[in-house]
């Protein structure tokens, strides 16, 4: 019997994540939104596509949590992007209010499924699922640092012109202005950058990936980044319905790892059939271990507008 993933939020994001599981052939997909009939078509459209692709997979579309009965992983994308005009506080009532209902939804009818939340502002949305689930923080993982980390890859990539799959990249944090990339950690073919390339060449690299997101969207001008986005959660989906034991930056609840205690913070995690797995801790240098406290404070903030 095939493992089945649940998707809500049919826009680029969650539909794009639901054509890379069924490309992989991973499980079968529910896509869940609450407009009517863009679920179902784009399930459909995806459906007549696997007779080219050579894949057995059901895709189906829905606007009753129903049809997302009994899923394996639930991946969340839904939540709205912040419009002219409205503060940082308006978008994150508005999506904690989404975020909730959602939630309530996907526990009454898959109680033993794993969430992976992929809605902004996304560590303050990855609290709010784990407060609303009640599940064990195992069950409920953040999606940020596989797509962060996967932005530095690609740019180190391009800078020493090598093979994306030569290069490794550690970054830790938030997602966003305050995620920490770790350069010392970050290797081409095993050999750290530090030894590739100039100091301000790296902080520059780094910069790019903490400004990834808003260099797309000055791009599109009107939407933001859902190719590599999607296949970041389905990397993560992909290491737990695999059980490969994988270590991923995601956004974990931490209790008193990295001396952080009750909130969500990007990691390295083992991922597999359990969820979270492990908590990888390292040494970090003192302004490693600031700047990532920074981080953390700036999540305990959002997470205070909300009360999570």
């Amino acid at each position: 019997m095939r493992k089945k993933v649940s998707i809500v939020g049919a826009g680029n994001v969650g539909a794009t994540a639901a054509h890379w599981i069924a490309s992989k052939e991973l499980a079968d997909v529910v896509l869940v939104d609450v407009v009517e009939g863009v679920p179902q078509g784009k399930a459909l459209d995806m459906l007549e596509a696997m007779p080219i692709a050579k894949q057995d997979v059901s895709i189906i579309g829905a606007n009753d949590y129903a049809a997302t009965a009994n899923s394996d992983v639930v991946v969340i994308t839904a939540g709205i992007p912040r419009k002219p005009g409205m503060s940082r506080d308006d978008l994150l009532k508005t999506n904690y209010n989404i975020m909730s209902s959602v939630v309530k939804e996907v526990v009454k009818y898959s109680p033993n499924c794993i969430i992976i939340v992929v809605s902004n502002p996304l560590d303050a949305m990855a609290q709010t699922a784990f407060r609303q689930a009640g599940f064990p923080r195992e069950r409920v993982i953040g999606m940020a640092g596989v797509l962060d980390s996967a932005r530095y890859r690609t740019f180190i990539a391009q800078e020493l012109n090598v093979s994306v799959e030569n290069v490794t990249a550690f970054v830790l944090g938030g997602h966003g202005d305050t995620m920490v990339p770790l350069p010392r950690y970050s290797t081409c073919a095993g050999i750290p950058i530090t030894e590739l390339i100039a100091p301000e060449r790296i902080e520059q690299l780094s910069q790019r990936a903490r400004d990834g997101g808003i260099e797309i969207v000055n791009f599109l001008k009107t939407g933001s980044a859902y190719y590599a986005p999607s296949a970041a959660a389905v990397e993560m989906v992909e290491a737990i319905l695999k059980d490969k034991k994988k270590i991923l930056p995601c956004a974990a609840y931490l209790q008193g790892e990295y001396g952080i205690d009750g909130y969500y913070v990007g990691v390295p995690c083992k991922l597999g059939a359990a969820g979270l797995e492990q908590i990888i801790e390292i040494k970090l240098t003192e302004s490693e271990d600031a700047a990532l406290k920074k981080s953390a404070a700036s999540v305990k903030e959002l997470c205070a507008v909300i009360g999570v």
